[in-house]
C-alpha cells in the first residue's frame, strides 16, 4: 500500500530518520512499504539493517536483541523530480530491476542531464505517474498513482473507465508529525533559499503525508477498491535480495583464487626474507598465522589490490604512507605497503583481523595531494568504471548554519542572525522568532538530520558485480563515479573500502628535498628512519617543541604535550600522537599518562585500576591509548569474545553506538566482569575510558605511521630549516597561516624577500639564505600573470627594465600597480612612486596591448619626474593590504612603544608571579568546558619573536575576548604544567596598531583566526 516512502535522506525535504520510518510502520502495523528517496538511494541499506535488527526469531518471538518484534519487509525505489515537478516514481521488482533504475539515475547524474518527461522502459521496474501527468499510452509496467485529494475528479476521469487496473493508491510518507511538517517547511525554504512566508505550494509536500494504520487508508478508498487492490498486487511483486554482510568486494586479482592465494605468499615471503631472519620459527609461524587468517577470511585479493597499488606508486616514485589499522600487519609490511616494523613495535594484528571478526578490515594509503588524482585514475582504469566508484558520505547540520540558516527563513536581519549565532544561549528568549529558530535548530542538530551528500575523505569501493548493483551513483566536479550510501551502509553490504588519502605532509617532504638538492646541492634520503630515531638534533627539537611546520606534531596542543613528555624516542612519539587526541585527551586519560610517565621517570609507582588492566597495558602504563587497547581488555579482561570486542572497538564511533549489537555487547561486558569478581566501580571506571574514546583514538600502527612521517619532517628542520619552511609554505597545508611558516624560516636565519620579477616564481623559493616570496600569495594578482611572469623570463632572460616587462608580459594597469606596489620591480632602483608614474605613462601612450618582440634593444626614454617622498612603514602597508601580513618586524607598528615586562624565554623563570607581555596572536583555540562555558588557549610570539602561550577561562574569555589578528597586552599569573610555562590571563587588551588602513585590515574578519 505505501508505494512512496522518504526518509530524511530525500535532502532537505524528508523529515524522518531511518528508525522513525521503521518506527511508524511498526505503529500502522505496516508489513511492507516501498522507500523512494528523490533521486537517490541513499538509504535502503541502513533500512535493511534495521528491518533485519527487528525481525522475530521464531524460537522466542523476540528479536535476536530481545526486544519486542516487527517484520517489515521493504522494496526500493526512486522518486524521480525535476525541479519542483514529481515526474514519477520507479520501483524496482528485483534486484536487476534495481540495478536498471541506479543506471537511469546515474547516467543522468554524470552528465546533467535532465530527467525525460516520460520513464524509459526499464526491466524489471514499475513506474508510476502522479494523476493527470500520465502518458496517453500506459506500458504494461507503468501505472497511476491517485492521492485521497484526488479521488473526487477519478469517478468522472475517462482514463479510469478505460484501464481501472491501472490505478493505485498512492499516499506519500514524508513527516510523521505535524511538527514534522513544519520542518520540511523551513527545509524547503532553506533549500529555494527563500523565507518562509513566500514558500509556494508547489515548493512543499502536501500536510497529510503521514503513515496511518493501512486499514484507514483502505478505508479511505472505500468507493475504489480496486486502487487499493492494485497496489497490493504491485508491492507484493516487489522485493530486493541482498544479504547484508556477505562479501561483494572484487573477489580475485589473478581471476583464481588458489592463483590469488600463491601470489599473495610469493610477493610475502620475498619481502618477509629481506626484512627478517627467515630461521625464526616465532616469526615465520606469525607469517602463516596470518596468511591463514587471510585465507581463510577471503582476503587474499584485498591485499593484492592494495600491492598492486602500492607497486603502481613505486613506478610513478609517489611518496605514500601506509597507515590504519593495516599497519599491525605483518604481510602487510613483508609487501611494502606499510613501513612500520608491527615485530619490533609488538602490533596485535588481531586489531586489523581475526578469525572471528565479521567485518572487512580496512587500509590507509596516503599520498601527497597532487599524486591522488593518477591513483584514483589507475584504479578506475585497472579495474573497470562500472567496477570502481568512491564512497560517499552525508553531511548533517551543524548548529551555527542551521541558526543561520533558520534565521534567514524566517526573515531575521543580518546582525541579529550574526548576535544569534555567536550568542545563541543569551539571545534565545529575545522574541517569539528567536525562540522558534532556537527549538528547530536543537530539532534538527538533535535527529542529526542530513543535509547533503559529500565525497568521503578517501574511500574507494572496488566491487565483483557492477557498482549499479548496489548503489546509483554522482559525479561531482572530481570527475569519478560516487555511491550514495556511506561508510557504515558500504560495511553492512559487505562493501569494504580502500582508504585513498590525500595530505599535505608528503608535499611538504618532497618539495624540501626539491630545494635541498637545488639550494644546497645534497641528496637527502628521508627513509633512513633508524638513522633519525637516534639523531640528537630532532631529539633536541621534540624535547623544546620546536616543532612548527612538522608532520602532525606542530600544533600547540602537540607541542605542548611533546615538552611535557621530554619526548625524545620514537615509543612516546607513537603514544603522543594517540594520547593527544579528543576522545583519550578529554577523559582524563592523557593527564593520567602523563603522571605516570612523570612518576616512573622518578622511580615513583602510581595507582592502578585493576592489576590486569596495568599488566595488559605495561607500555602505556595501564592507560588506554590505541584502539587495539580496547580489544585487549574486552577479550582479556572481561571475556568477551573477539568478535564481541571488535564490535566495542567498531562502537567507538558516535553513530554505530546507537546500534542494538552494540548495546547488547556493552550489557555483555559488564555480566561478564560480575562473572569474574570484578567490583562494580572497577568495571564502570574500565567501562567509561572504553567509552570515552568516542571514534577518536588511533591503532598503534595509525599512530607508528604518522610517527615515522613526523620523524622524516623533524629531520628535514633539523637539518635543513630554511629548504623545509619553504616546502611547508608551497604546500598550503599546515596547522598555522602562511604568514607564520614565514616568521618561522626567519627565525631560523633566513632574509625573506617579496616577490621580485627577477627572482621569484609562482610558489616560493630560496638562494642560499634568502626566501624569495612567490607571486601566488599577492592578492588579486591574476593566476594567468603569476604564472607567466616566471615562465617569459626563462624563455628570454631577465627583466632590464619595467618598460621591458611590460612589452613581453600581457597584463592591465592594475596589475601592474599591483606588482610595484608590492616591491617586484626594486631591482630597478627606482621608488614605487616613480615606477607607477612611469606605467600610467606607459599605458596611456600604448595604441595596442599586444605583446610584441622588439626589432632594436633600447631602452625608453627617461623622462623627469618630480621629486616623490614616501615613508618606509608604507610598504609595511601595501604588504599587509597585498599579502595579508607584514614582512618587516610587525612590531615596528605598534602604536605604544610598551613591550611589557617579560619575554617568552623568560616565563619558566617566572613561575607564579604575575607577568605583563605583549604578544602578536598566532591562533587561538575555542573550547567549551563541562558545564558548556567557552574558554580559549591562545598562541602568541613576543617582540623577539619567541612563541608563547596562553589560557582564558571562561569569565577572563568572556570580559576579554580575543577579537581577531594583531596585538595584544596581556597580564596574568605564569604557570607550569609538567615543566610547560604558559600564562594564565588575568587581563587582556587589544592594542593599535599606528596606520589605520591597516589597522581596518587586521580588524577585518574577526573569526579567521580562530579557525583552528
Amino acid at each position: 500500500m505505501y508505494l512512496n516512502c522518504h526518509t530524511a535522506f530525500s535532502f532537505k525535504y524528508g523529515t524522518l530518520r531511518i528508525k522513525d520510518l521503521f518506527a511508524e510502520a511498526k505503529r500502522c502495523q505496516v508489513g511492507k512499504l516501498v522507500l523512494t528517496e528523490i533521486n537517490n538511494t541513499s538509504s535502503y541499506i541502513e533500512m535493511l539493517r534495521v528491518c533485519a535488527e527487528h525481525a522475530t526469531v521464531p524460537e522466542t518471538g523476540l528479536t535476536k536483541y530481545g526486544k519486542e518484534s516487527h517484520n517489515l519487509e521493504i522494496a526500493v525505489g526512486v522518486e524521480f523530480r525535476q525541479d519542483n515537478q514529481l515526474l514519477y516514481i520507479a520501483i524496482a521488482k528485483n534486484n536487476n530491476g534495481f540495478e536498471r533504475i541506479n543506471r537511469f539515475l546515474s547516467f543522468h547524474n554524470r552528465d546533467g542531464r535532465r530527467f525525460p518527461n516520460r520513464a524509459p522502459a526499464l526491466e524489471d521496474v514499475f513506474i508510476i505517474y502522479p494523476f493527470r501527468t500520465e502518458p496517453e499510452t500506459l506500458r504494461i509496467n507503468e501505472f497511476i498513482g491517485v492521492r485521497k485529494s484526488e479521488l473526487t475528479q477519478l469517478a468522472l476521469y475517462k482514463p479510469y473507465q478505460d484501464y481501472r487496473d491501472k490505478f493505485v493508491v498512492l499516499h506519500p510518507v514524508t513527516f510523521a508529525t505535524k511538527k514534522g511538517f513544519n520542518i520540511h517547511r523551513l527545509l524547503r525554504a532553506i533549500h529555494h533559499n527563500t523565507l518562509l512566508s513566500k514558500l509556494a505550494p508547489e515548493q512543499q509536500a502536501q500536510s497529510d503525508e503521514i503513515m496511518e494504520p493501512e486499514e484507514a487508508l483502505k478505508q479511505a478508498f472505500d468507493e475504489f477498491p480496486n486502487l487499493v487492490w492494485n497496489a497490493e498486487k504491485l508491492i507484493s511483486q516487489c522485493s530486493l535480495d541482498f544479504q547484508l554482510g556477505k562479501d561483494k568486494n572484487k573477489s580475485t586479482v589473478t581471476g583464481s583464487t588458489a592463483d590469488d592465494l600463491a601470489l599473495l605468499r610469493q610477493k610475502a615471503w620475498d619481502g618477509f626474507v629481506q626484512r627478517y631472519d627467515a630461521n625464526s620459527q616465532v616469526l615465520v609461524e606469525r607469517f602463516e598465522r596470518e596468511m591463514q587468517v587471510i585465507q581463510q577470511k577471503k582476503f587474499c585479493g584485498y591485499y593484492l589490490i592494495t600491492y598492486d597499488l602500492i607497486q603502481f606508486a613505486q613506478r610513478k616514485r609517489f611518496d605514500y604512507v601506509g597507515r590504519g589499522s593495516g599497519a599491525n600487519s605483518l604481510i602487510a609490511y613483508c609487501l611494502g605497503i606499510t613501513n612500520v616494523d608491527p615485530v619490533a613495535l609488538n602490533l596485535y594484528f588481531e586489531r586489523f583481523l581475526n578469525e572471528e571478526r565479521a567485518s572487512p578490515p580496512d587500509f590507509d594509503i596516503d599520498f601527497s595531494w597532487d599524486n591522488r588524482d593518477a591513483i584514483y585514475e589507475y584504479l578506475f582504469e585497472r579495474y573497470g568504471q562500472e567496477h570502481v566508484c568512491l564512497l560517499g558520505t552525508h553531511v548533517t547540520f551543524q548548529r551555527r548554519s542551521i541558526i543561520r540558516e533558520l534565521g534567514k527563513v524566517f526573515g531575521l536581519p543580518k546582525d541579529e542572525i550574526d548576535d544569534l549565532v555567536e550568542f545563541p544561549e543569551k539571545n534565545k528568549d529575545r522574541d517569539h522568532i528567536t525562540k522558534l529558530v532556537i527549538e528547530y535548530a536543537g530539532y534538527i542538530i538533535q535527529k542529526e538530520l542530513p543535509s547533503n551528500m559529500s565525497i568521503h575523505a578517501g574511500g574507494v569501493l572496488i566491487t565483483e558485480k557492477p557498482i549499479y548493483a548496489y548503489t546509483a551513483t554522482e559525479l561531482p566536479q572530481k570527475g569519478y563515479h560516487v555511491s550514495h550510501f556511506e561508510m557504515q551502509g558500504a560495511e553492512d553490504m559487505g562493501i569494504f573500502k580502500f582508504d585513498i588519502l590525500s595530505q599535505r605532509g608528503l608535499g611538504h617532504l618532497k618539495e624540501a628535498v626539491r630545494h635541498i638538492s637545488r639550494n644546497k646541492g645534497v641528496a637527502i634520503d628521508i627513509h633512513r628512519y633508524g638513522e633519525f630515531m637516534v639523531d640528537e638534533k630532532i631529539k633536541k627539537i621534540m624535547r623544546s617543541g620546536k616543532t612548527m611546520g612538522c608532520f602532525y606534531v606542530e600544533s600547540p596542543a602537540m607541542r605542548m604535550l611533546l615538552e611535557k613528555l621530554h619526548c625524545e624516542d620514537y615509543l612516546t612519539l607513537i603514544a603522543a600522537s594517540s594520547i593527544i587526541r579528543p576522545g583519550v585527551a578529554s577523559s582524563g586519560m592523557m593527564k593520567t599518562y602523563i603522571e605516570r610517565f612523570h612518576l616512573t621517570q622518578k622511580g615513583k609507582t602510581y595507582d592502578v585500576i585493576h592489576p590486569f588492566i596495568d599488566e595488559l597495558m605495561k607500555e602505556t602504563y595501564g592507560v588506554m591509548v590505541y584502539q587495539e587497547d580496547v580489544i585487549k581488555v574486552a577479550h582479556h579482561f572481561a571475556g568477551l569474545t573477539l568478535t564481541e570486542a571488535d564490535v566495542l572497538r567498531r562502537g567507538m564511533s558516535g553513530k554505530y553506538r546507537s546500534r542494538e549489537e552494540f548495546q547488547q555487547v556493552k550489557e555483555r561486558f559488564f555480566e561478564c566482569c560480575a562473572q569474574k569478581h570484578y567490583p562494580l566501580h572497577i568495571t564502570e571506571r574500565v567501562w567509561y575510558e572504553i567509552e570515552s574514546f568516542s571514534g577518536f583514538s588511533f591503532a598503534k600502527g595509525h599512530s607508528a605511521s604518522y610517527a615515522v612521517e613526523s620523524y622524516q619532517s623533524l629531520f628535514l628542520k633539523a637539518h635543513y630549516p630554511l629548504e623545509f619552511m619553504v616546502g611547508v609554505i608551497n604546500n598550503f597545508g599546515g596547522f598555522y597561516k602562511t604568514e607564520f611558516y614565514f616568521h618561522e624560516a626567519r627565525m631560523n636565519g633566513a632574509e625573506i624577500e617579496a616577490p621580485c620579477i627577477n627572482s621569484s616564481d609562482y610558489l616560493t623559493t630560496i638562494y642560499d639564505e634568502k626566501i624569495f616570496m612567490g607571486f601566488i600569495h599577492i592578492k588579486s594578482l591574476e593566476g594567468a600573470v603569476a604564472k607567466e611572469i616566471s615562465i617569459e623570463r626563462g624563455r628570454n632572460g631577465a627583466f632590464r627594465s619595467l618598460d621591458d616587462f611590460l612589452s613581453r608580459v600581457t597584463m592591465g594597469l592594475e596589475q601592474i600597480r599591483i606588482l610595484i606596489r608590492i616591491g617586484a620591480l626594486r631591482f630597478t632602483g627606482k621608488s614605487k612612486q616613480k615606477l607607477l608614474w612611469e606605467a600610467m605613462l606607459h599605458y596611456s601612450q600604448a595604441k595596442t596591448k599586444k605583446t610584441t618582440t622588439a626589432l632594436f634593444d633600447t631602452e625608453p626614454k627617461d623622462y623627469p619626474l618630480p621629486t616623490l617622498t614616501r615613508h618606509a612603514i608604507e610598504d609595511a602597508f601595501d604588504e599587509i593590504e597585498l599579502l595579508g601580513f607584514p614582512l618587516c618586524d610587525p612590531f615596528c607598528l605598534l602604536e605604544t612603544t610598551d613591550r611589557g615586562d617579560t619575554l617568552a624565554i623568560e616565563l619558566r623563570k617566572r613561575i607564579g608571579q604575575q607577568v605583563h607581555i605583549i604578544g602578536y596572536l598566532v591562533t587561538v583555540k575555542d573550547t567549551g568546558t563541562k558545564s558548556g562555558d567557552r574558554m580559549n588557549f591562545g598562541t602568541f610570539y613576543d617582540s623577539q619573536g619567541e612563541i608563547f602561550d596562553t589560557i582564558h577561562f571562561p569569565q577572563i574569555a568572556k570580559r576579554f575576548p580575543l577579537r581577531g589578528r594583531g596585538f595584544y597586552s596581556i597580564k596574568g599569573i605564569v604557570i607550569e604544567d609538567f615543566g610547560v610555562a604558559m600564562i594564565q590571563v588575568a587581563s587582556m587588551e587589544k592594542l593599535h596598531i599606528i596606520n589605520k588602513r591597516a589597522e581596518e585590515f587586521m580588524q577585518e574578519n574577526i573569526a579567521e583566526s580562530k579557525f583552528h
